[in-house]
Protein backbone atom coordinates (compact mmCIF):
# COMPACT_ATOMS: atom_id res chain seq x y z
CA UNK A 1 0.00 0.00 0.00
CA UNK A 2 1.25 3.39 -0.83
CA UNK A 3 0.48 6.87 0.65
CA UNK A 4 -0.62 9.79 -1.50
CA UNK A 5 -1.66 13.45 -0.97
CA UNK A 6 -1.26 15.78 1.61
CA UNK A 7 -3.50 15.99 4.76
CA UNK A 8 -4.81 12.82 5.95
CA UNK A 9 -3.32 9.89 4.35
CA UNK A 10 -4.35 8.75 1.27
CA UNK A 11 -3.94 5.03 0.08
CA UNK A 12 -3.24 3.62 -3.12
CA UNK A 13 -3.67 -0.29 -3.92
CA UNK A 14 -3.32 -2.56 -6.75
CA UNK A 15 -5.69 -3.80 -7.93
CA UNK A 16 -4.28 -7.39 -8.28
CA UNK A 17 -2.76 -7.01 -4.67
CA UNK A 18 -6.14 -8.63 -3.54
CA UNK A 19 -8.55 -11.51 -4.69
CA UNK A 20 -11.72 -9.70 -2.56
CA UNK A 21 -12.29 -6.76 -0.82
CA UNK A 22 -15.30 -6.22 1.78
CA UNK A 23 -16.49 -2.55 2.10
CA UNK A 24 -18.40 -1.78 6.33
CA UNK A 25 -20.42 0.82 6.49
CA UNK A 26 -20.91 2.91 9.33
CA UNK A 27 -20.77 1.35 12.73
CA UNK A 28 -21.77 3.82 15.55
CA UNK A 29 -20.21 1.89 18.69
CA UNK A 30 -22.46 -0.87 17.44
CA UNK A 31 -19.81 -3.50 18.48
CA UNK A 32 -22.18 -6.74 18.39
CA UNK A 33 -23.14 -6.09 14.92
CA UNK A 34 -19.28 -5.28 13.39
CA UNK A 35 -18.45 -8.73 15.63
CA UNK A 36 -21.44 -10.54 13.52
CA UNK A 37 -20.42 -9.11 10.25
CA UNK A 38 -16.94 -9.92 10.72
CA UNK A 39 -18.06 -13.46 11.23
CA UNK A 40 -20.20 -13.57 8.17
CA UNK A 41 -17.60 -11.90 6.45
CA UNK A 42 -14.65 -14.37 7.00
CA UNK A 43 -17.21 -17.47 6.60
CA UNK A 44 -18.06 -15.33 2.74
CA UNK A 45 -14.16 -15.69 1.94
CA UNK A 46 -13.25 -19.02 3.10
CA UNK A 47 -13.36 -20.63 -0.09
CA UNK A 48 -11.64 -17.59 -1.86
CA UNK A 49 -7.79 -18.08 -2.58
CA UNK A 50 -5.86 -14.91 -2.21
CA UNK A 51 -5.20 -12.05 0.20
CA UNK A 52 -8.33 -10.41 1.33
CA UNK A 53 -9.10 -7.12 2.93
CA UNK A 54 -11.54 -4.91 4.61
CA UNK A 55 -12.62 -1.30 4.32
CA UNK A 56 -13.85 0.37 6.84
CA UNK A 57 -15.48 2.79 5.61
CA UNK A 58 -15.48 5.00 8.90
CA UNK A 59 -17.70 6.98 11.84
CA UNK A 60 -16.64 4.45 14.50
CA UNK A 61 -17.49 6.35 17.40
CA UNK A 62 -20.79 8.64 18.39
CA UNK A 63 -24.86 7.39 18.63
CA UNK A 64 -24.24 3.92 19.25
CA UNK A 65 -23.39 2.38 22.87
CA UNK A 66 -20.07 1.20 22.85
CA UNK A 67 -17.37 3.38 20.80
CA UNK A 68 -14.88 2.76 22.78
CA UNK A 69 -14.81 -0.76 22.27
CA UNK A 70 -15.30 -0.32 18.62
CA UNK A 71 -12.18 1.37 18.94
CA UNK A 72 -10.29 -1.32 20.85
CA UNK A 73 -11.73 -3.72 18.72
CA UNK A 74 -10.18 -1.83 15.78
CA UNK A 75 -6.90 -1.01 17.07
CA UNK A 76 -6.39 -4.83 17.59
CA UNK A 77 -5.66 -7.22 14.82
CA UNK A 78 -7.88 -7.78 12.10
CA UNK A 79 -10.07 -11.18 11.43
CA UNK A 80 -7.40 -14.10 10.96
CA UNK A 81 -6.76 -14.21 6.84
CA UNK A 82 -7.43 -10.50 6.31
CA UNK A 83 -5.70 -7.46 6.04
CA UNK A 84 -8.03 -4.21 7.12
CA UNK A 85 -7.78 -0.07 6.13
CA UNK A 86 -10.04 2.01 8.41
CA UNK A 87 -11.10 5.02 6.70
CA UNK A 88 -11.58 8.32 8.76
CA UNK A 89 -15.14 9.28 9.03
CA UNK A 90 -16.83 13.23 9.87
CA UNK A 91 -17.99 11.93 13.25
CA UNK A 92 -14.32 10.73 14.08
CA UNK A 93 -12.53 13.59 12.75
CA UNK A 94 -14.91 15.60 14.58
CA UNK A 95 -14.20 13.70 18.10
CA UNK A 96 -10.35 14.07 17.06
CA UNK A 97 -10.97 17.43 16.85
CA UNK A 98 -12.67 18.06 20.30
CA UNK A 99 -9.96 16.41 22.03
CA UNK A 100 -7.34 18.68 20.64
CA UNK A 101 -9.12 21.60 21.41
CA UNK A 102 -10.13 22.63 17.94
CA UNK A 103 -13.56 24.63 18.92
CA UNK A 104 -14.94 22.70 15.30
CA UNK A 105 -14.98 19.54 17.28
CA UNK A 106 -17.71 21.13 19.40
CA UNK A 107 -20.09 19.74 16.38
CA UNK A 108 -19.91 16.13 18.27
CA UNK A 109 -21.77 17.81 21.02
CA UNK A 110 -25.13 17.84 19.10
CA UNK A 111 -24.42 14.50 17.25
CA UNK A 112 -23.92 11.73 19.46
CA UNK A 113 -21.10 12.85 22.06
CA UNK A 114 -23.28 11.68 25.44
CA UNK A 115 -22.84 8.12 24.27
CA UNK A 116 -19.35 7.97 23.02
CA UNK A 117 -18.46 9.96 26.36
CA UNK A 118 -20.44 7.93 28.44
CA UNK A 119 -18.37 4.62 26.29
CA UNK A 120 -15.52 5.98 28.02
CA UNK A 121 -16.90 6.16 31.44
CA UNK A 122 -17.52 10.29 31.60
CA UNK A 123 -21.27 10.30 32.88
CA UNK A 124 -23.29 13.35 31.81
CA UNK A 125 -26.93 14.16 30.78
CA UNK A 126 -27.64 16.86 27.74
CA UNK A 127 -27.41 19.62 29.80
CA UNK A 128 -24.00 19.33 31.08
CA UNK A 129 -22.63 19.43 27.55
CA UNK A 130 -23.68 23.53 27.19
CA UNK A 131 -21.58 26.28 28.61
CA UNK A 132 -19.14 23.36 29.77
CA UNK A 133 -16.93 22.52 26.65
CA UNK A 134 -12.75 23.28 28.19
CA UNK A 135 -13.53 21.37 31.60
CA UNK A 136 -15.51 18.59 29.51
CA UNK A 137 -12.78 18.28 27.34
CA UNK A 138 -10.05 17.81 29.56
CA UNK A 139 -12.41 14.71 31.55
CA UNK A 140 -12.71 13.51 28.35
CA UNK A 141 -8.87 13.58 27.12
CA UNK A 142 -8.33 11.92 30.34
CA UNK A 143 -10.39 8.67 29.90
CA UNK A 144 -9.35 8.21 26.06
CA UNK A 145 -6.48 5.94 25.70
CA UNK A 146 -3.89 7.33 23.91
CA UNK A 147 -3.78 4.38 21.15
CA UNK A 148 -7.34 5.23 20.37
CA UNK A 149 -6.13 9.22 19.72
CA UNK A 150 -3.15 8.05 17.87
CA UNK A 151 -5.34 5.26 15.65
CA UNK A 152 -7.75 8.49 14.60
CA UNK A 153 -5.13 10.92 13.66
CA UNK A 154 -3.74 8.10 11.70
CA UNK A 155 -6.56 7.31 9.85
CA UNK A 156 -6.52 7.37 5.76
CA UNK A 157 -9.12 9.64 3.98
CA UNK A 158 -9.33 8.09 0.42
CA UNK A 159 -8.39 3.98 -0.76
CA UNK A 160 -7.79 3.96 -3.86
CA UNK A 161 -8.07 0.61 -6.17
CA UNK A 162 -7.83 0.65 -9.54
CA UNK A 163 -11.00 2.88 -10.61
CA UNK A 164 -12.59 1.94 -7.63
CA UNK A 165 -12.27 4.45 -4.39
CA UNK A 166 -13.17 4.24 -1.11
CA UNK A 167 -14.21 7.19 0.65
CA UNK A 168 -16.59 7.92 3.67
CA UNK A 169 -18.71 10.43 2.62
CA UNK A 170 -18.08 10.16 -1.68
CA UNK A 171 -16.21 12.55 -3.39
CA UNK A 172 -16.88 16.32 -5.34
CA UNK A 173 -18.01 15.69 -8.61
CA UNK A 174 -15.82 15.80 -11.14
CA UNK A 175 -12.86 16.89 -10.04
CA UNK A 176 -9.68 14.84 -9.94
CA UNK A 177 -8.97 12.91 -6.94
CA UNK A 178 -5.86 14.57 -6.36
CA UNK A 179 -7.90 17.89 -6.15
CA UNK A 180 -10.64 16.33 -3.17
CA UNK A 181 -10.44 17.91 -0.06
CA UNK A 182 -10.37 15.88 3.50
CA UNK A 183 -13.34 17.54 3.95
CA UNK A 184 -15.12 16.81 0.77
CA UNK A 185 -13.76 12.60 1.50
CA UNK A 186 -15.03 12.96 4.77
CA UNK A 187 -18.52 15.38 4.66
CA UNK A 188 -20.20 15.97 1.37
CA UNK A 189 -23.45 14.82 0.81
CA UNK A 190 -25.91 16.11 -1.55
CA UNK A 191 -24.22 17.20 -4.53
CA UNK A 192 -22.16 13.55 -4.76
CA UNK A 193 -25.62 12.22 -3.99
CA UNK A 194 -27.22 13.93 -6.65
CA UNK A 195 -24.47 14.33 -9.45
CA UNK A 196 -22.44 11.12 -8.74
CA UNK A 197 -18.56 11.17 -8.92
CA UNK A 198 -18.54 12.94 -12.34
CA UNK A 199 -15.39 10.90 -13.09
CA UNK A 200 -14.85 7.29 -14.30
CA UNK A 201 -14.83 5.51 -10.63
CA UNK A 202 -17.37 3.59 -8.62
CA UNK A 203 -17.20 5.07 -5.21
CA UNK A 204 -17.68 3.17 -2.05
CA UNK A 205 -19.47 5.26 0.93
CA UNK A 206 -21.36 5.49 3.47
CA UNK A 207 -22.06 8.70 5.20
CA UNK A 208 -25.54 9.14 4.72
CA UNK A 209 -28.32 6.41 6.37
CA UNK A 210 -30.39 4.00 3.89
CA UNK A 211 -33.03 1.68 5.00
CA UNK A 212 -31.10 -0.30 2.31
CA UNK A 213 -28.07 -0.41 0.33
CA UNK A 214 -27.76 1.10 -3.08
CA UNK A 215 -25.14 -0.51 -5.33
CA UNK A 216 -25.21 1.30 -8.91
CA UNK A 217 -22.34 1.29 -11.46
CA UNK A 218 -21.12 4.70 -10.28
CA UNK A 219 -21.45 4.31 -6.40
CA UNK A 220 -22.14 2.36 -3.87
CA UNK A 221 -24.01 3.43 -0.64
CA UNK A 222 -23.41 1.36 2.89
CA UNK A 223 -24.74 2.96 5.45
CA UNK A 224 -27.78 1.25 7.23
CA UNK A 225 -28.29 3.28 10.03
CA UNK A 226 -26.89 0.54 12.37
CA UNK A 227 -27.21 2.42 15.35
CA UNK A 228 -31.11 2.39 15.02
CA UNK A 229 -31.41 -0.51 13.04
CA UNK A 230 -29.41 -3.07 14.14
CA UNK A 231 -28.11 -3.59 10.39
CA UNK A 232 -24.50 -3.09 9.69
CA UNK A 233 -24.12 -3.66 5.39
CA UNK A 234 -20.72 -4.95 4.05
CA UNK A 235 -20.22 -5.22 0.01
CA UNK A 236 -17.93 -8.18 -1.48
CA UNK A 237 -16.07 -6.74 -4.16
CA UNK A 238 -14.88 -9.76 -6.36
CA UNK A 239 -13.81 -9.54 -10.08
CA UNK A 240 -15.40 -6.32 -10.39
CA UNK A 241 -19.06 -7.73 -8.92
CA UNK A 242 -20.61 -6.29 -6.01
CA UNK A 243 -22.64 -8.32 -3.44
CA UNK A 244 -24.25 -7.45 -0.46
CA UNK A 245 -23.82 -9.16 3.06
CA UNK A 246 -25.83 -7.84 6.14
CA UNK A 247 -25.94 -8.67 9.44
CA UNK A 248 -29.52 -7.36 11.57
Amino acid sequence: MAADGAGAPRLVVDPSHYAVIYAVGDVHGCLEPLLGLEERISEDAASIEGRKLIVMLGDYVDRGPKSAAVLYHLTAAPPAGFDRVCLRGNHDDAFLAFIDGDPAGDWVLDHGAVETFRSYGVELDEHALRGASHPLRETVRAAVPQSHVDFLRSLPVLLTVGSDVFAHAGIRPGRPLPEQTDDDLMWIRRSFLDLGPGLPLRVFHGHTAMKEPYVGPDRVSLDTHCYRTGKLTAARVRNGKVTILSVG
